[in-house]
């Protein structure tokens, strides 16, 4: 008999409440940039433009917690703020402008690298308000 240690990831669980579904994906994008970094050390120097889509609220939620990190980590692009619109038709998509500038560990305090949401304990409410749980895979 024996036995070994395996790595295995944490997690961040995040739960969010806001006003209004535009209110909860800015404060949960807040969350993310401030788990990857200390958002208050970033500089509004340059902007892009991305976009999130989802058939339903959870899909939605799912595919802006991949694009935030996406361009945290893969496009090496701090971000300050961001801006965004909700379209709701047969689906959901979200247009955002994020305003920062490029990415540098020592100054943004690099934190931790977010490899992946999960649909795993997600949970998203709405009544005279929204709430939103979720986690994130570290």
């Amino acid at each position: 008999m024996s036995y070994r240690f395996l790595d295995h990831a944490t997690d961040a669980i995040i739960e969010v409440t806001a006003k209004d579904l535009k209110e909860a994906f800015l404060v949960t994008a807040d969350a993310v940039i401030n788990l990857t970094l200390d958002q208050d050390k970033v500089k509004e120097k340059d902007k892009k433009r991305f976009s999130a889509q989802g058939k339903d609220l959870r899909y939605l939620l799912f595919s802006w917690l991949e694009e935030i990190p996406f361009l945290l980590i893969t496009e090496g692009f701090a971000i300050k703020r961001i801006e965004l619109e909700i379209i709701q038709n047969k689906d959901y998509k979200i247009n955002a402008t994020a305003y920062g500038e490029p990415l540098d560990f020592k100054k943004h305090n690099f934190k931790v690298e977010i490899k992946a949401p999960t649909f795993y304990d997600m949970e998203i409410k709405q009544n005279g308000g929204v709430f939103m749980r979720f986690l994130l895979d570290l």
